[in-house]
């Protein structure tokens, strides 16, 4: 990729790459799935607390984004605004290792009080973070290789994550009482810092002043919302689509528990399983952002989120235990479909000075449909079986797929 570009967009691809390599180098230090769940699990017992994790985080990364998209589209240089958010969400790694440092003083309830309010600081400081990055790529990668740098930037956030997560494993194992979270988030906070250093090094092209006196001229922001929806008749289904994928993903939560449960399969069997959803993930990101770029995003999130539907009926009809490493492979590709290409296609909607409100409101307004899902998944399992939630998990692709078939319409924007 970088030997085809001009000298500022090499420069900015590469930095960027390395930005968001070395923040996923350091996520997998201080895992929203992982350690620190582990980490709240030796204070509590409360499944509940535990489950709000990657619940506060995933609804932290969208809920903010619409509403900081007026102050993006007034700002001549987006990279102050994101460098000063994005500090936000970086510093709470370090706070994480402060608590674990003073937990034996501090006490387990006062503990997880400061954990949770550092995970809600960490989710915001994300989200506000969320589209002004997005809105910067926009601007200096050309729309004909946004999936790409999507797709290899994801890629290798993917790999560097796995052999850090490996790694955090390794220390919690070897070192008693909380030293070794300690350590696992003071390298996530050191990463971090590298991570914002190479993201400090891009070089931003002033916005010409006209689009932004056409950006200060646009209504507030609820009239903006309401216009948008009323005149972009394809954004307007690209947001149900969005939706039904929300709904895509119930099953993939309980692939691995179902699989030990109902087929027997060995802890170190899951295990493999889950490698090989993780390397699946990072080819496909790479893959299906080129191809994205070549052919159409759209498509890509079409066979995605197929994939990810035909993953919940195979793993409801698998007759024997190895039909779930198909399962797990189609699960990786819907889940790229659903973030990493579905960000690409949101940056194909509006004019430059417009981009800021559609990013703000493809998550914002996908939101509270992430945040049901997994009650709604957790619920149907409970109360119907495993086979409710994979039958639910395959209805929303089946939405999301013909929708975005039939309604979407996306303008490739150069």
């Amino acid at each position: 990729m970088n030997s085809e570009l001009p000298r500022d967009l090499r420069h900015n691809v590469t930095v960027n790459l390395l930005d968001g390599a070395f923040f996923g180098f350091g996520q997998g230090f201080a895992s929203f799935v992982t350690i620190i769940p582990l980490f709240v699990s030796s204070m509590t017992d409360s499944l509940l607390l535990i489950g709000l994790i990657p619940a506060i985080h995933n609804a932290g990364w969208q809920l903010p984004q619409l509403f900081i998209a007026g102050r993006i589209a007034r700002q001549a240089r987006i990279k102050p605004l994101l460098l000063g958010v994005t500090t936000f969400e970086r510093l709470p790694y370090l706070g994480l290792a402060l608590v674990a440092f003073l937990l034996p003083r501090l006490g387990a309830q006062a503990g997880l009080v400061a954990v949770f309010g550092l995970l809600i600081v960490q989710g915001l400081g994300a989200g506000f973070a969320a589209n002004p990055w997005q809105n910067l790529i926009g601007k200096i990668v050309p729309g004909n290789r946004r999936g790409t740098f999507f797709g290899l930037q994801a890629g290798l956030s993917s790999m560097l994550g796995s052999l850090s997560a490996v790694a955090a494993g390794l220390i919690l194992g070897g070192f008693s009482g909380y030293a070794g979270f300690v350590i696992c988030f003071v390298l996530a906070s050191l990463l971090m810092a590298v991570s914002w250093g190479f993201l400090a090094w891009t070089r931003e092209p002033r916005t010409p002043s006209w689009m932004l006196e056409d950006a200060s001229a646009q209504p507030e922001l609820f009239t903006r919302l309401k216009q948008v929806l009323e005149k972009d008749r394809a954004f307007r289904w690209f947001l149900l689509a969005r939706i039904g994928s929300m709904f895509a993903t119930i099953g993939y939560a309980f692939y691995t528990v179902y699989a030990v449960q109902h087929h027997g399969v060995s802890k170190v069997e899951a295990g493999l399983m889950t490698g090989l959803l993780m390397g699946v993930q990072i080819v496909a990101n790479i893959s299906m952002g080129w191809l994205g770029d070549r052919l159409s995003h759209r498509l890509m999130m079409e066979v995605g989120l197929a994939a990810m539907g035909l993953s919940a009926l195979l793993a409801w009809w698998a007759p024997a235990p190895a039909w779930f490493y198909l399962v797990f492979a189609l699960a990786a590709l819907g889940y790229v479909a659903t973030w990493t290409v579905a960000m690409s296609m949101t940056l194909e909607f509006g004019s430059e000075e417009e981009r800021p409100a559609y990013i703000g409101m493809a998550n914002t307004l996908v939101a509270p449909a992430n945040i049901l899902a997994p009650f709604l998944g957790g619920w149907l399992a409970n109360s119907f079986g495993y086979a409710a939630a994979f039958a639910a998990s395959a209805a929303g692709a089946l939405l999301a797929v013909s929708v975005l078939h039939f309604r979407v319409r996306a303008p490739r924007v150069p």
